[in-house]
């Protein structure tokens, strides 16, 4: 049932383009393990074995941290639909900031959200399918716009403010670098 593949094909591809959630894994060392969902369309492929998504402003920044920390981190797609199937993308990532010598050039794949505080990239090392027989199926209804519209009504100076506040360090203390 569960196959490893080296890196995205086309038929893979076409999966993660029709899925409209995704979940990130990452832990350092010591400290919690952090398993967060995400959507509003932020994902992107960048080639077989490279992705991206943009990453908005939140009420923590523990992958910013991991993968600061250790790198480690695991994309997951699960098929909600009809056809069922997980795929788990394995590798390490980092985190590019809007500083980051690199922003320029991938904030071209992603469309203007207000809250964008990083995007984070992963290098895969491997890929791996499994069947999701026993996951549910769900229907999209469509994405809430709850945390744009937030930070919308924050605004550059009060998203700045909230993320020194709030995403300096993880919940277990370790630096994010997203002062």
């Amino acid at each position: 049932m569960a196959r490893f593949y080296p890196g995205i094909t086309a038929a893979l591809a076409e999966f993660i383009g029709r899925q409209h959630l995704f979940f990130t894994a990452t832990a350092a060392a010591a400290g919690r393990i952090n398993l967060s969902p995400k959507g509003l369309e932020t994902f992107r492929i960048l080639g077989e074995q490279r992705v991206a998504y943009l990453d908005l402003t939140g009420s923590a920044a523990e992958t910013a941290a991991h993968l600061k920390a250790d790198g480690r981190m695991t994309i997951l797609f699960c098929s909600f639909d009809r056809e069922p199937l997980i795929l788990r993308l394995y590798g390490r990532g980092h985190a590019v900031t809007p500083l980051h010598a690199q922003w320029d050039e991938l904030s071209l794949h992603f469309q203007d959200i207000p809250g964008a505080r990083q995007i984070i990239v992963l290098d895969i090392d491997s890929l791996q399918t499994s069947c999701g027989f026993g996951v549910p199926r769900y229907q999209f209804e469509g994405q809430r716009d709850d945390l744009v519209s937030w930070a919308e009504k924050k605004g550059e100076e009060g998203l700045r403010a909230y993320r020194s506040e709030k995403n300096r360090t993880s919940i277990d203390g370790l630096p994010t670098g997203l002062d």
